[in-house]
């Protein structure tokens, strides 16, 4: 017995320590993706990017409730939680892509809180690093759309927790004060800062601010994306 624990311990002890020259990388849980930003700032939701063989520290945030950053494949776990810093150590050993995952329910959309972890080489990941966006803006807005609107918005009509995003833009809704509002780019800004502020009948109260989270090149790169949604 006292073996197995010596062996438990010693590898859950590496999750705890801190090896010399890791990479720090800023991991911060929101309901409901993971936001991973990287010492140059670069900032990317719901994909982390490691080289191979390198030590790895994971400097860990939550901007709202409780949320569980597991990679199964790894077999390492760390606990996020609101106003507490908490670290996750590992060298990833082999090259590929593996799912991410949050492991503790944190709200309406938990099941649709999923990622990848992406493991390269190291000339690879300096070029990951490096590289700029070539996408249109309406483009950007569909990859924050993956990440921070599919789990409750769909394009295809159908409702989900929310309204449907399709043919969204120039739409008339009734409110749940029994007003209407014709969807425009105002709307849909208030809408992401301050989604309690005009609420959609029918549809219940759930969806946090994204005010700190997204800036407003972000909320304009949605915004041109969701005009493509017809």
């Amino acid at each position: 017995f006292l073996g197995v624990f010596y062996w438990g311990w010693k590898v859950y002890e590496k999750t705890r320590i801190t090896k010399e020259g890791a990479i720090e990388i800023n991991v911060t849980g929101y309901q409901w993706y993971w936001n991973i930003k990287y010492s140059n700032g670069k900032s990317v939701d719901g994909e982390l990017t490691v080289p191979v063989n390198k030590p790895i520290s994971l400097i860990m945030r939550s901007n709202d409730v409780l949320h569980s950053f597991y990679i199964p494949s790894f077999r390492v776990k760390q606990d996020v939680v609101p106003g507490y810093i908490s670290k996750l150590n590992f060298v990833p050993t082999k090259v590929g892509k593996y799912r991410l995952f949050c492991a503790e329910y944190c709200g309406t959309s938990h099941s649709g809180m999923i990622g990848w972890v992406n493991v390269v080489e190291e000339h690879e990941y300096q070029d990951f690093l490096e590289q700029k966006s070539e996408m249109s803006l309406a483009d950007l807005g569909q990859a924050h759309y993956k990440t921070k609107c599919s789990m409750c918005h769909s394009l295809d009509g159908s409702t989900v927790v929310g309204p449907t995003f399709k043919g969204v833009v120039g739409r008339k809704e009734t409110l749940q004060d029994g007003s209407t509002v014709t969807v425009d780019e105002n709307y849909i800004r208030e809408s992401i800062l301050n989604p309690m502020a005009k609420i959609v009948k029918g549809f219940p109260p759930s969806m946090p601010p994204f005010q700190g989270q997204l800036d407003e090149d972000q909320i304009t790169q949605i915004i041109e994306f969701l005009k493509t949604v017809k």
